[in-house]
């Protein structure tokens, strides 16, 4: 009898699919994905952390191949009985354990905002891509996710970025040709945050630190969310949620 892996906990830090109250974080992490899906086409591609795996396997759908990373290793235990397309380690993400220039793309969402040596897992990224590769890489923005502060009000982030931190540190790792983008709500989430006293997001953060029973308007707006209702682009990047960065290996 083949052995399942034990169901992945809730942690508020790995986005998971099909569950109601958690749809809007996993809708704003999978436009993301659905975004760079046509620029992996046909390509090697690395997931570093690689979380749940629904990202990868989306990927899965176009690249060649997609080997995904995480250092968790009931994650990467969930992904490679979940996702059979994606090949699936566990590992340390400023190690990565694959030959110089072996992949096209190396694609990174919601991860460096997580790691102590940001710069070394850049370099690493850097150094598995081919010439020419790609670097795809999303974080929160830290002018609005932590606002007026130099530290994250997130205990599980090391250090938020900016975009012009952002594009200065993945320049300064060796990259060019690098463009920072912002994802924001569009007209249907705008609606929604007036609905909510101006911040779905607070709204959705109130319930969880207070502890209370999610209230139904609120749930059935979160559960409502879909990739259709954000917008990714380069205007106005200081007041955007999170930041996306895509980037040439030199």
């Amino acid at each position: 009898m083949t052995s399942h892996p034990a169901p992945l906990p809730l942690t508020g830090e790995r986005t998971v699919p099909g569950i109601p109250e958690e749809n809007y974080w996993f809708r704003r992490h999978e436009v993301v994905y659905e975004t760079l899906r046509e620029r992996c086409a046909g390509a090697v591609v690395l997931e570093a952390g690689c979380g749940e795996g629904y990202g990868a396997d989306l990927l899965a759908g176009v690249a060649r191949r997609v080997v995904g990373l995480d250092h968790d290793a009931l994650t990467a235990a969930h992904v490679a009985h979940r996702y059979p397309r994606v090949d699936v380690a566990r590992t340390n993400l400023v190690a990565l354990p694959v030959r110089d220039g072996a992949v096209d793309v190396v694609v990174s969402l919601q991860v460096v905002e997580h790691l102590w040596e940001q710069e070394r897992f850049l370099r690493e990224c850097r150094r598995v891509l081919r010439p020419g590769g790609a670097l795809l890489l999303s974080t929160p923005n830290r002018i609005t996710f932590s606002p007026g502060r130099d530290t994250p009000l997130n205990p599980f982030h090391t250090r938020e970025l900016s975009g012009a931190e952002l594009a200065g540190l993945v320049a300064g790792a060796g990259f060019t040709g690098v463009e920072v983008r912002g994802l924001h709500h569009g007209p249907r989430l705008r609606a929604v945050d007036a609905r909510h006293r101006g911040s779905v997001v607070d709204a959705q953060v109130a319930v969880v630190v207070d502890g209370n029973p999610w209230p139904d308007a609120l749930l059935a707006d979160v559960a409502a969310v879909t990739t259709g209702d954000f917008l990714l682009h380069g205007d106005d990047v200081d007041a955007s949620l999170d930041l996306l960065v895509l980037a040439i290996r030199a």
